[in-house]
C-alpha cells in the first residue's frame, strides 16, 4: 500500500530547515554584506598601517605613515583614522573612505597616542621627547596651540564633561590639570611613581592613574584637586579598564599573573583573579559583561565574567598578543600578535577564534571604524 504524501508536514519541514540554514549562515557570516566595518592595525616594524575588512575578512590595503607608527584611534564624528608615528614626531589622518593620507602634523618627538575632545572637534598629543601638549582642530588638521607641561608627559584624557585635560608626567611623577581651550595649566598634582594610564569616572569626578613603576593606582579627586588614595595592587598595572557604570575598575598585572578589582566609589582594593602567565591589557564586552585580557606570554585571551567574578576557558591566538580591541556591536574581538605578524578575530558568542589574518612587521595597535 502506498501512502500519501503530507505536503503541508514537507512544507513546514522545508520552511524550518531554511530558517535553520540561515540562521547558520548568519552566525558564520560575522556581519551583514555590505556594511563597511574596518580595524587598522598600526605596524612598528615597517611604517604602516594594514586595513582589514571585517566584512569580507580579509587585507584591503597597507598605507605608509612614517617610522614607528603607535597610538591609533577612530575618530568618533568624522570618516577619519588618527594616529601617531613616535621617530617622526607626527601625527597623521587617515581618510577611511579612501585610505590615503591626507595630513602629516609636527607634534613634537616621541608622541605615543592620540585623544579626542568629547565633541570631537579638537585632538591633543603629547609629545615625550619635547614635553608639550598639542592640540589640533579636526576640520583643518592644524595646530591651534601648544604649551610645555614638564617632564615627558605621556597621555592625555579629555573629562567627560569637556571641563579639563589630564597629563600624566612620567618625569616628575605628577598629574597635570589643563584648560582644554588655551592648554593653560590649571594644576599640577604630584601621583604615583613613572604615571601612565588614565581613567575618568563618567560624572568626571574623579581620575584613576596606574604607576609605570609601583604596584600601586592613585586616585585623584578632580573637583578638590587632591589625592583621595595610593591604593596597592598585586602588581604593576599593566591597564585601567571601567566598568559600563562606572563602579568598578579593573587591572590586569603581568607581575601579579592575574586582575585586581577596584570599587570607585570607595576607593578600594577588593577581588584578586589569576588569570595566566602574564595579563596585560583588557577590553570590557558592556553587553555580555564579559571583559576579555590578553596574555602575551600565555598566547591567549582570558574571558572573564565580572558579574560572577569566573575565568572562563581561554581562546589561543598567537605568539605574543598585546592589544584587543571590540567591534562596536560587539560581535568581534581583534587581537594584535606582535611576533606572529597578525591580527586574531574571535566571535563573541562562542568565544572562539574566527580566523588568523596577516598584517605587517611587528603590530603595535588597532583601531576599528563603521562606515
Amino acid at each position: 500500500m502506498h501512502r500519501r504524501l503530507n505536503y503541508r508536514l514537507v512544507f513546514a519541514l522545508l520552511l524550518l530547515l531554511g530558517g535553520a540554514a540561515r540562521q547558520v549562515a548568519k552566525e558564520k557570516r560575522p556581519l551583514e554584506a555590505g556594511l563597511r566595518l574596518y580595524a587598522y592595525v598600526t605596524n612598528a616594524g615597517d611604517g604602516s598601517v594594514s586595513v582589514v575588512d571585517l566584512v569580507a575578512l580579509a587585507v584591503r590595503g597597507q598605507i605608509t605613515v612614517g617610522p614607528q607608527p603607535s597610538g591609533i584611534r577612530a575618530h568618533p564624528t568624522r570618516d577619519e583614522i588618527w594616529g601617531v608615528s613616535t621617530t617622526s614626531g607626527a601625527a597623521w589622518v587617515i581618510d577611511a573612505r579612501t585610505s590615503a593620507v591626507v595630513a602629516q602634523i609636527p607634534v613634537g618627538a616621541s608622541p605615543f597616542a592620540v585623544e579626542f575632545s568629547p565633541d570631537g572637534r579638537r585632538a591633543y598629543v603629547a609629545a615625550s621627547g619635547a614635553g608639550t601638549v598639542s592640540a589640533i582642530d579636526c576640520a583643518t588638521h592644524a595646530v591651534v596651540a601648544r604649551a610645555r607641561l614638564g617632564e615627558k608627559p605621556w597621555l592625555v584624557r579629555a573629562t567627560p564633561n569637556s571641563k579639563l585635560l589630564l597629563v600624566t608626567g612620567r618625569g616628575d611623577n605628577s598629574l597635570s590639570l589643563v584648560d582644554p581651550a588655551s592648554l593653560a595649566l590649571l594644576a599640577k598634582i604630584p601621583v604615583t611613581s613613572q604615571p601612565e594610564q588614565i581613567v575618568v569616572l563618567p560624572d568626571s569626578s574623579k581620575a584613576f592613574i596606574a604607576s609605570g613603576g609601583a604596584t600601586q593606582v592613585t586616585v585623584v579627586d578632580l573637583v578638590r584637586r587632591v589625592v583621595l588614595a595610593n591604593l596597592p595592587v598585586g602588581g604593576r598595572p599593566q591597564d585601567l579598564i571601567l566598568s559600563a557604570d562606572g563602579y568598578e575598575l579593573y587591572v590586569p598585572s603581568a607581575d601579579s599573573h592575574g586582575l585586581d578589582v577596584i570599587d570607585t566609589w570607595r576607593n578600594e582594593t577588593g577581588d584578586h583573579l589569576a588569570l595566566g602567565s602574564t595579563p596585560v591589557q583588557g577590553t570590557l564586552n558592556a553587553g555580555s559583561g564579559i571583559l576579555y585580557v590578553t596574555d602575551t606570554a600565555g598566547g591567549a585571551v582570558a574571558p572573564v565574567d565580572i558579574a560572577f567574578r569566573q575565568v572562563r576557558r581561554a581562546v589561543s591566538v598567537g605568539q605574543r598578543p598585546l592589544v584587543a580591541r571590540l567591534t562596536p556591536e560587539g560581535k568581534l574581538l581583534l587581537v594584535v600578535d606582535e611576533s606572529s605578524n597578525d591580527l586574531a578575530i574571535i566571535r563573541t558568542s562562542s568565544d572562539s577564534l574566527l580566523t588568523l589574518i596577516p598584517v605587517g612587521q611587528r603590530p603595535r595597535d588597532v583601531a576599528v571604524k563603521m562606515f
